[in-house]
C-alpha cells in the first residue's frame, strides 16, 4: 500500500486534489504549448554564517562558471537560461551585486529581492525594503515604472514565512506584509510552494491574486485565480511553482514534489514530467504553461550540481523533450518576464509569449 507523506500534508492536500480534479475536467489543449521556464534562486552567499570571503568565493563561482553552462543551451527564441537571483537584503555587499551585474549584462539573468527577518514590524520592514531596493538599483538592478520611475521588484520570503505564516510567529512578525510589499513596489511574490514546511497552504498550483485582508496574517491563503480578463491592480500577484504527490524515483512509496532543485534531488525526466503535468496557467490561456522552480544555489554543494553535469542534463532534457516546435516551445524567462507574460495573458493577449517579456515592466538598466 502506498503511503502519502504526512508532514503537514493536511494543510494543502485538499487544494492539490481540487486542482487535480479541475485538470481532469478541463478540455485537453491539443495545439502547440509554450513552456515558460524560470529558476528562482534563494541566492544566499552568506548561508550558514559564512565569512565575507567565503561568500565572495560563492558569488565568484557563479560569475566564472554560469556563462559556460548557459552557452550550451538555447530556447526557441535563441536565449540562454535566465537565472533569477533573489538576493537577501540583509546580506548586501557591493561587490556581490556588482558581480551579478556582469551576469545580467550578459543576458543570463536578473536580480530580485529576498529577505529573512524576525520579530519585525511594518514600519521597520518598509524602511528596510526601501533601503535594499535603492541599494540594488545603484548597481543597475530592478525594474522601474515607465512613467514615474518608481522601483519595482519581485519577492521571495526567507524561511517561507510570508505575512507571518508560522503558527509560532517566528521569522516574520509583520501581519500586514502583503500591504507593505505592494506599497514599496513589489509586483509579485514567488515564495511558494513551501511543502513540507508548515507554511504551505491550501491554494496549490495556481497563479492567483490574494483576496484576504492585506493587514491580516496569512492574507495570501485565500485568493482568486488569475484569468483572462481579470487584473487586480491594487495588490501583488502570487506566482507558484508546482506541488504534487509523486512516485519516488526508485522503489515503492510516494514523495512530496515541491519543485526544488537540490544536489540530492536534481532535475530528472520524471520530475520534469511531474512539474509540467501540474499545468500551471492563466485560466483561458491553456497554451501557456508556467514552470517556476526554486533552489538555494549559492552554497558549494548546490552550486556544483546546478553548474555541473546535473544542471547541464536538465537543460538537455528541456531541449530534447519540450522544444520540438510542435508539441512544446521552450522559453527561458526571468521572474520579471514571467510576470509580464502572465499579465499580458490576463489582458487578453495571445500568441507567442516571447513578444511579451517586457510587456509592463522593462528590463533593469543593467540588462537593458
Amino acid at each position: 500500500m502506498l503511503r502519502i507523506p504526512h508532514r503537514h500534508v493536511h494543510r494543502w492536500l485538499g487544494g492539490y486534489l481540487q486542482a487535480s480534479a479541475r485538470k481532469l475536467m478541463s478540455a485537453r489543449y491539443e495545439g502547440t504549448r509554450h513552456l515558460l521556464f524560470a529558476v528562482c534562486d534563494h541566492y544566499e552567499p552568506l548561508w550558514d554564517n559564512a565569512s565575507d570571503q567565503r561568500g565572495w568565493e560563492r558569488v565568484e563561482r557563479w560569475l566564472n562558471h554560469y556563462p559556460a553552462l548557459a552557452s550550451d543551451a538555447r530556447d526557441a527564441d535563441g536565449r540562454p537560461p535566465r537565472h533569477t537571483f533573489f538576493f537577501p537584503g540583509e546580506q548586501y555587499q557591493p561587490r556581490y551585486l556588482d558581480a551579478l551585474s556582469k551576469l545580467a549584462r550578459a543576458g543570463l539573468g536578473e536580480v530580485e529581492v529576498h529577505l529573512h527577518h524576525d520579530a519585525d514590524n511594518a514600519e521597520n520592514l518598509t524602511r528596510d525594503l526601501l533601503a535594499f531596493t535603492k541599494a540594488y538599483a545603484e548597481h543597475g538592478h530592478l525594474s522601474r515604472d515607465a512613467g514615474s520611475g518608481r522601483l519595482r521588484y519581485a519577492f521571495i520570503h526567507g524561511n517561507w514565512c510570508l505575512a507571518n505564516s508560522r503558527r509560532d510567529g517566528r521569522y516574520c512578525g509583520v501581519d500586514s506584509e502583503l500591504r507593505v510589499l505592494f506599497e514599496t513596489g513589489c509586483y509579485a511574490d514567488f515564495t511558494f510552494p513551501s511543502a513540507p514546511d508548515e507554511t504551505q497552504f491550501n491554494i496549490v498550483n495556481q497563479i492567483y491574486w490574494p483576496a484576504g485582508n492585506p493587514d491580516h496574517a496569512r492574507s495570501h491563503e485565500s485568493g482568486e485565480r488569475a484569468r483572462v480578463g481579470k487584473v487586480m491592480s491594487d495588490r501583488i500577484l502570487m506566482i507558484q511553482g508546482p506541488l504534487s504527490i509523486a512516485r519516488r524515483s526508485s522503489g515503492l512509496g510516494l514523495r512530496i514534489e515541491s519543485s526544488a532543485l537540490t544536489a540530492r534531488d536534481p532535475g530528472s525526466r520524471r520530475r520534469l514530467e511531474s512539474w509540467i503535468s501540474q499545468d500551471i496557467q492563466i485560466e483561458g490561456r491553456p497554451e501557456w504553461v508556467f514552470l517556476k522552480l526554486h533552489t538555494h544555489g549559492a552554497p558549494e554543494t548546490q552550486a556544483e550540481s546546478l553548474l555541473g553535469e546535473p544542471g547541464r542534463e536538465l537543460h538537455r532534457m528541456l531541449a530534447s523533450s519540450y522544444n520540438d516546435g510542435t508539441r512544446f516551445v521552450l522559453h527561458y524567462v526571468t521572474a520579471r518576464e514571467m510576470y509580464n507574460i502572465a499579465l499580458a495573458g490576463m489582458h487578453g493577449l495571445s500568441g507567442n509569449p516571447n513578444d511579451y517579456r517586457d510587456y509592463s515592466l522593462s528590463p533593469p538598466p543593467v540588462a537593458a
